[in-house]
Formats: structure tokens, C-alpha cells, sequence
């Protein structure tokens, strides 16, 4: 049985944020303003369908998407990109490779007790197509 991610998500900490955006050649600005942003995340889970919503003061984003469907995503909220994304699971965690301009994009979500934990990295082979 896959895990249920439903619920509302408090950041409580973003470690290596700068560095990941850095890595991801998302300007000085706005860097320096996500950095102290606390987001929220709603995640509606029916399955493996999914609603979600990051909110913060400065920027919100939504992403639906549906486990093993890719779909195309603009990440305009984000780093401005138009990729392919895909959702895989991965046991309990979620997986996400996007193919676009930029290889190896991604990332990785558990739940661990009460935390939701999201990792932005390059993924390997066993959650890629």
C-alpha cells in the first residue's frame, strides 16, 4: 500500500535551499527571497492521483499529476522551465524526473513521523523510464 500524503505541510527547515537554486540557475533575486519564505504544501492524494499546492507570500504554485502518467509542467513559479515530468513511486516515497532543457532534474518526497521531506536531485536509473 503506497503512503498517504494527504494533509497540510509547515516548512520547517530548507537546508542547502540557496545551493539547490543556484544549481538550478535561478537568478540572485530570487534566491535571496526564498530563502526566508516559509511554504506551505497541501497535498489532496485519491490514489495515485494528486492536487497539489505550494503557498508562500511570495509565490504559489499548483502541480496535479497522476503516479506513472507523464504530463507536461511549466515550472513558471518556479525556474520558469517546460518540461516532461513524471511520478513515479518508489516504495513509499514519491519520485520525479522532468526531461527538458536541463537534464537529470528532480526530486524525491517520504513522510518520516510528521515531516514531509523533499529533496531536489539528480535521480538514477531506478525511477527513470
Amino acid at each position: 500500500m503506497p503512503a498517504d500524503f494527504n494533509g497540510t505541510w509547515e516548512m520547517v527547515s530548507n537546508d542547502n535551499f540557496e545551493d539547490v537554486m543556484k544549481a538550478m540557475d535561478i537568478d540572485f533575486a530570487t534566491r535571496k527571497i526564498a530563502v526566508h519564505l516559509k511554504q506551505t504544501k497541501i497535498i489532496v492524494q485519491n490514489g495515485d492521483k494528486f492536487e497539489t499546492k505550494t503557498l508562500s507570500t511570495f509565490r504559489n504554485y499548483e502541480v496535479n499529476f497522476v503516479i506513472g502518467e507523464e504530463f507536461e509542467e511549466h515550472t513558471k513559479a518556479l525556474d520558469n522551465r517546460i518540461v516532461k515530468t513524471l511520478v513515479k513511486w518508489d516504495g513509499d516515497k514519491l519520485a520525479c524526473v522532468q526531461k527538458g532543457e536541463k537534464e537529470n532534474r528532480g526530486w524525491r518526497q517520504w513522510i518520516e513521523g510528521d515531516l514531509l521531506h523533499l529533496v531536489n536531485n539528480n535521480l538514477g536509473p531506478s525511477v527513470q523510464e
